[in-house]
């Protein structure tokens, strides 16, 4: 039975995933090299700083790739970065046709790898499973095209909407499980935010606690920016998440840095009120090359970015219990009177995880 190009390009994009929680500042990325309706070679991005996906696939294929075709979720690289150029790669190889899901949105490639295959006499198609492959690097789309993160906002709530209790207390409102599931969300970031009023009432770690075996691979999940929205610098000296492994970036609207930890980095940026302001945060991070910010705060930090429309994605875990009409509720968003001044969501998925839902979400601006 032959293999249709959509089915080589859907086994592209699930090798692409294997580098979803490893391959930050990179795109997620895979290649599948097919001659005589055979695959190959297969290939997927791993790490930054290491070879792409298209070099694993040619290794793979070695002297079969003359006159083969590849199926590349991304477009082939044109310039050198930490490694040397795809696109060349392909050409020497003698691939004849190169089938790509979608341009890369980064300005240093953006079609020049395209027309450097062309150059070379490389039938070229792209398109193929785009929608599909941009599922892949939201972040990673969004830094190149905007200069902005892809913003995802987790909260955890009762059936009743609630996020906590009037005291504040909120351990544990869902399960264990989808407290592992968080993992996974935190593991894809490039960086996990969190807000001075949740740090000082919860005194959370923010980093990942899974291994190389916990997201089915050999490679470790990579340790997120710890990032705390800080303005006036209250973030303690012992707070548990300024002392592990991995880097802290406390973002304010000061600059004095009293922090004796060696990996704490405290930037000074423009207020908006008594507060850091969101937009330029958020385009401080994407000049770092973060590329997705998991967000875990409290509902006035949260209400604040949806209401600056900065959030690109809502995760609710929702718990089968109620919490009463005096515990909190999941955004502080003043102002809204009025049926008419809702924010409406579009629903992409909602799944039990255990004894809890797990909705996700889009903010419909």
């Amino acid at each position: 039975m032959t293999n249709t190009p959509n089915q080589y390009m859907a086994r592209a994009i699930q090798l692409a995933k294997k580098g979803l929680y490893t391959t930050q500042p990179n795109p997620r990325v895979g290649c599948v090299i097919v001659k005589n309706n055979q695959v190959i070679g297969e290939g997927w991005h791993q790490k930054a700083g290491e070879p792409h996906a298209e070099v694993f696939a040619l290794r793979e294929a070695g002297e079969q790739a003359k006159g083969a075709t590849a199926y590349v979720t991304l477009e082939p690289c044109s310039h050198q970065g930490k490694t040397p150029p795809c696109a060349d790669a392909l050409i020497n190889a003698g691939v004849v046709n190169v089938v790509v899901a979608m341009q890369d949105p980064n300005p240093l490639v953006a079609g020049k790898g395209l027309q450097k295959l062309i150059d070379a006499g490389i039938a070229v198609e792209s398109g193929l499973m785009e929608a599909e492959s941009r599922l892949l690097n939201p972040g990673f789309i969004k830094r190149m095209s905007q200069g902005l993160p892809y913003v995802r906002v987790k909260l955890a709530m009762s059936l009743d909407g609630r996020t906590a209790m009037a005291s504040g207390e909120s351990v544990w409102i869902t399960g264990e499980a989808a407290r592992a599931d968080v993992q996974k969300l935190r593991a894809r970031s490039s960086a996990i935010l969190t807000g001075s009023g949740t740090l000082l009432m919860d005194d959370p770690s923010l980093n990942v606690r899974l291994t190389a075996s916990d997201i089915g691979g050999d490679i470790e999940p990579h340790q997120p920016l710890r990032v705390i929205f800080d303005s006036q610098l209250k973030t303690p000296l012992d707070a548990k998440t300024l002392d592990l492994a991995g880097d802290v970036t406390i973002l304010s609207c000061c600059n004095d840095n009293n922090y004796p930890q060696n990996n704490v980095n405290v930037v000074k940026l423009p207020a908006d009120g008594e507060h850091v302001n969101l937009q330029a945060a958020l385009k401080y991070l994407a000049q770092q090359q973060i590329n997705e910010v998991h967000v875990e705060a409290g509902s006035v930090l949260c209400g604040a970015l949806l209401a600056a429309q900065l959030v690109d994605e809502l995760v609710i875990y929702m718990a089968p219990h109620l919490m009463g009409d005096s515990g909190k509720g999941l955004f502080h968003l003043p102002g809204l009177d009025a049926m008419s001044q809702r924010v409406a969501l579009e629903i992409a998925d909602i799944r039990p995880i255990a004894k809890d839902w797990r909705i996700t979400a889009t903010p419909k601006y």
